[in-house]
């Protein structure tokens, strides 16, 4: 086995133990491997391993890959970083689903980057857990109206919210609070289900609080390439 192969394999068994201790189905859970910074060959890796959901947090480096590895059709992206409104049709060329809409004029530029023929575009409505109006995703007296925009929106899908864990709390009472917030959404679209939470060193407390979607990435792919 090689190390990749070995922390894949330990992480999904990880991932097998949370669920399971919280009375959930590992089965029902998205492993989002996040491949930033790395070269499109650990792609091919992962996807040999049985990997078919990637993230990635910047346009350039989604586009760039997306191409790379065209040839592997059943692969998934998921944009997950702060999307630019003039990078919308970038990302939705390469993206299946985008997991930080935060405001209206990236709802209308997402759905206007739609091409004839084009499927629905998933997105999550990114919430901001933190006190910190600086910091990425929508404030939680938004949601409802994000929601309802995306709801309206022609070629979007709503399939839940993501968020980051705060940095200066523990990250447990942040994801139930996310859990609380996802049940507005659901009460606008109630499909949406979706909650994309945790990362390396939190996924279990996500898990915990109901995630669907993890985004895990150096405990799979290891350290970050240095970058000139």
């Amino acid at each position: 086995m090689t190390p990749l192969a070995q922390r894949l394999a330990d992480v999904d068994a990880r991932i097998g133990e949370a669920a399971r201790a919280n009375g959930r189905d590992p089965g029902d859970l998205t492993r989002i491997v996040v491949t930033k910074f790395h070269p499109a060959s650990l792609v091919r890796e992962l996807h040999e391993l049985g990997v078919r959901d990637m993230g990635e947090n910047r346009q350039q480096e989604l586009s760039g890959k997306a191409v790379e590895v065209a040839d592997l059709r059943d692969l998934r992206w998921h944009f997950i970083g702060q999307a630019q409104t003039n990078k919308a049709r970038a990302i939705r060329r390469a993206a299946s689903a985008v997991h930080s809409v935060d405001r209206a004029r990236l709802v209308d530029a997402l759905d206007a980057a739609a091409e004839p023929g084009d499927d629905p575009l998933d997105v999550l409505v990114q919430v901001n857990l933190t006190d910190d109006a600086g910091r990425g995703g929508a404030e939680p007296d938004q949601l409802v109206p994000l929601a309802e925009r995306i709801v309206a929106a022609a070629t979007l899908r709503l399939r839940g919210v993501m968020a980051v864990a705060p940095l200066d709390e523990p990250a447990g009472p942040a994801f139930e609070r996310l859990a609380g917030l996802a049940e507005r959404v659901r009460a606008v679209a109630p499909e949406a289900r979706w909650i994309s939470a945790g990362m390396t060193g939190d996924f279990a407390e996500a898990i915990a609080c109901g995630a669907t979607h993890l985004r895990i990435g150096s405990a799979i792919t290891g350290p970050r390439p240095v970058r000139a």
